[in-house]
């Protein structure tokens, strides 16, 4: 597996993830294929500028634009203070390989050499098994459950915080 920056041929991986009612399920529901064209190209450019570091997980082996899913880390706000958050979303077919958890563990590795992001959060819904269990096994301590504005919706959230520098497993 390895990561690249997401690229305009892209959008029809970010509709799958993103349109879909099953991989939207976590994230308050499905998004418009036109909100989502459109998301792609604020993520090429800020992937292009270096504001946030948004990743096309690819499976080793894959063919010409396959891939697994994404990964990302972005600073903004929250509650008016400054943070950096790590997501991710894999496709059906790969899920329960690994590649979301080797995914998140190589882009924290990069955080941790590059320096700039220093602590990074990550809110998975409480009820998503799967990324929870990254967040324990990658060594993430858990800061407790929250309420997490998402795309104009709230989600109720684990807030789980790590520092790539020192605490990555």
């Amino acid at each position: 597996m390895h990561l690249r920056d997401v690229g305009p041929g892209d959008a029809d991986a970010y509709v799958r993830m993103r349109c879909d009612p099953v991989m939207m399920a976590e994230l308050g529901g499905p998004h418009s294929r036109e909100s989502v064209e459109e998301k792609v190209r604020r993520d090429v450019r800020d992937a292009a500028s270096d504001v946030s570091w948004i990743k096309m997980i690819v499976p080793d082996g894959a063919g010409p634009g396959v891939v697994a899913g994404t990964v990302l880390l972005w600073a903004h706000e929250m509650d008016g203070e400054p943070l950096s958050e790590i997501g991710w979303m894999v496709l059906p077919e790969f899920q329960g390989q690994g590649v979301g958890k080797q995914a998140v563990r190589t882009l924290l590795r990069e955080a941790a050499e590059d320096g700039r992001w220093g602590l990074v959060h990550a809110f998975p819904a409480t009820t998503n098994a799967p990324s929870n269990g990254i967040c324990r096994s990658l060594g993430f301590s858990l800061v407790g459950e929250r309420d997490v504005p998402f795309a104009g919706q709230v989600l109720h959230s684990n807030h789980w915080t790590i520092d790539p520098a020192t605490d990555l497993v």
